[in-house]
């Protein structure tokens, strides 16, 4: 009698394949041979992924079979302890498997690690890591500083044992220390000399260890449009050295934001973040043709970053060379107008081939303010003729501003001038000098100066400041005038300041003057106040029964002399203020 039919649905019958399969992830084992042997050469997988994919089937349904064990419990101390050792190593280490003989035995051999070798490029070695410790001046309590805070950066090394930055990387610093590639020793660097305008320091280090098996960073030339750039440092979101590449997008006079001037740039597409500043940019020879900078930030542009080119890096080290100190980039002291209208080159005596630009205005420290005259017509510099927009030949098919020809020139040294005044050619032999500035853009590291007298504090206006007392914004939030002379005014002489009231003390003395904030001093008891040091030595030298300060906007502030000073020292004590004065008036 035939067997009764089980209910459920027949199993269909087995291939060769899937035979075969099924057999040989029954007995083989990472590791192991099918006999329950340890193979020869063979390491256990470096990941779960890695272990499935020694069975090429697929998963058949149903509970998984159950592997066979090993035949003692060595086997299984190695394959955990080697399991170990591998997860470490990460999928780099990847080991490779082959197969052997007919019993289909699995052999896993050792990773191949020449297949992982890291591409070595000798500049990247000489990129360093730049910590700073920075302790900034509080401008509106000028007679203390802020919290310290800690940065990092990126630098590399130069030839003279010393190191390239940017200057806002160890602006206001306590403490510099660098850090090598792959090097987890922090040497202490010393700041040899900053520029502010071009935003580059130079750093050294005294240990002798520091600079063992390192090569000083090479420059190259120039770079083209549309060569590729190489941009290494340190920036956010990792703690290990990091590349970007791009090409060169564009090259003219940029304005740097440290610095509050213009210089030669470059614009490159590759991305520079919070850290890479300080870091170099190297072309395909590996030849450094920048230092990374500064980077456009705004909803409609992406990936513009800025890097400071070889001429400017080189004009900073032959200048800290040549005078043993930064002495910055000298400007001609002028402001100018494009002449680019046809009517207003006839007014001005133009003859149709002559080019050039109009002098609008001259700075009156400027040395050339002896010689240079309002509405000159700059016909050339050193040579070079100038176009009607203010542009000089720079390379094939381009042109650039002219004052690229200035930069490139050293403090006191000097040029040929060729100007047209009345119809006439002149030429003038003019020595260059810095700019300086009625509310300097920089204090240099030195900190802020103040006086103080009967509660009323007074310093003098620099950018640091405007930006201490109204934010990033300052330009937008200040207040008109002194924006204004900010923006447009001009020194009379070389020790001019802006002398403001930056706050009130509140005391008895000052009843009724407390709201006076920011407002600028023009005369102390009818004498002009013509910088701070000169007001400081007005009050302590008046014999005049009252102190009359003459302020903006026909305000008067009116103190009795005997009761100004007397009352001053009271006020020192309750604000715990060390000194009526700053050092720097002391002297």
């Amino acid at each position: 009698m035939p067997e009764p039919r089980k209910r459920g649905r027949k199993p269909k019958p087995k291939t060769q394949t899937q035979t075969e399969t099924e057999s040989e992830s029954e007995t083989i084992m990472p590791g192991t041979t099918k006999n329950g042997t340890v193979a020869s050469h063979s390491l256990p997988a470096t990941t779960t992924n890695d272990s499935r994919s020694t069975s090429p089937a697929r998963r058949g349904r149903g509970r998984p079979k159950k592997m066979r064990k090993h035949a003692d419990n060595s086997s299984n101390d190695n394959h955990n302890s080697a399991n170990n050792t591998n997860s470490n190593v990460g999928h780099v280490a990847s080991p490779e498997r082959s197969r052997h003989g007919e019993g289909n035995d699995i052999t896993i051999l050792p990773p191949r690690w020449e297949s992982v070798a890291v591409k070595a490029v000798p500049s990247m070695d000489a990129v360093v890591k730049v910590f700073c410790v920075h302790t900034e001046p509080n401008f509106s309590l000028p007679w203390q500083r802020k919290r310290q805070y800690s940065s990092s950066s990126s630098g590399f090394i130069v030839g003279g044992r010393r190191v390239l930055t940017n200057a806002h990387s160890v602006e206001h610093h306590t403490q510099v220390k660098v850090k090598k590639r792959g090097s987890d020793t922090k040497y202490l660097a010393t700041v040899l000399s900053i520029g502010t305008e071009c935003d580059i320091a130079l750093l050294t280090v005294k240990d002798d260890e520091f600079w063992e098996g390192v090569s000083p960073v090479e420059f190259g030339d120039l770079p083209a449009l549309q060569d590729a750039v190489t941009v290494v440092g340190y920036p956010i979101g990792g703690d290990t050295i990091s590349v970007t590449s791009g090409v060169v997008s564009r090259m003219e006079i940029l304005s740097y934001v440290h610095g509050s001037t213009e210089l030669l740039g470059l614009q490159i597409d590759a991305a520079i973040n919070s850290g890479n500043s300080g870091g170099p940019a190297f072309n395909d020879k590996g030849k450094c043709v920048g230092i990374a900078f500064q980077s456009l930030k705004n909803d409609d542009v992406e990936n513009i970053g800025y890097v400071i080119p070889t001429p400017v890096i080189i004009h900073f080290i032959q200048d800290y060379e040549k005078n043993g100190a930064y002495t910055g980039f000298p400007i001609l002291g002028v402001e100018w107008q494009k002449m680019e209208n046809p009517d207003l080159r006839i007014s001005m005596g133009m003859r149709p081939g002559q080019k050039g630009v109009r002098i609008r205005r001259i700075e009156p420290t400027a040395p050339e303010s002896h010689v240079l005259k309002p509405s000159d017509i700059i016909l050339s510099f050193d040579g070079i003729d100038i176009a009607n927009d203010g542009t000089v030949p720079f390379r094939h098919g381009e042109r650039i501003g002219f004052s690229y020809l200035v930069s490139q020139k050293y403090t006191g040294d000097s040029a040929v001038v060729k100007v047209l005044r009345n119809s006439e050619v002149h030429e003038f032999n003019i020595k260059l000098s810095t700019h300086k500035r009625l509310i300097p853009a920089h204090i240099n590291g030195r900190p802020p100066s103040y006086y103080i007298i009967a509660g009323f504090v007074f310093t003098a206006v620099t950018a640091p400041y405007l930006r201490s007392e109204y934010g990033k914004d300052y330009e937008f939030d200040a207040p008109v005038k002194l924006l204004d002379k900010l923006l447009h005014a001009m020194a009379q002489s070389v020790d001019e300041q802006i002398v403001v009231v930056s706050q009130v003390l509140v005391a008895d003395i000052n009843i009724g003057y407390e709201e006076i904030v920011n407002t600028q001093v023009l005369a102390l008891n009818g004498k002009p106040v013509r910088n701070l040091k000169s007001l400081a030595d007005m009050v302590e030298s008046s014999e005049d029964e009252f102190l009359k300060f003459d302020l903006e906007y026909q305000q008067i502030v009116v103190l009795k002399s005997k009761t100004a000073k007397e009352a001053t020292s009271d006020i020192l004590a309750t604000h715990c203020i060390p000194s009526a004065m700053s050092g720097d008036l002391k002297t």
